[in-house]
């Protein structure tokens, strides 16, 4: 048994226009959260709503 796919569960980096479309916030928000909070998605998410809201 290998373990092929292992490395592929980690989910991909934000990149600030799919933030920034998802959530309807400038681009340069987005950019800023992202540099924040780095790669964790959860904090990013909320990060963004508060913005958005």
């Amino acid at each position: 048994m290998t373990d092929q796919g292992v490395a592929s569960a980690a989910e991909p980096a934000y990149e600030p226009k799919v933030l920034a479309k998802k959530f309807r916030i400038p681009v340069e928000d987005a950019a800023k959260i992202i540099d924040q909070y780095g790669s964790d998605r959860k904090a990013i998410d909320k990060a963004a709503r508060r913005i958005a809201a």
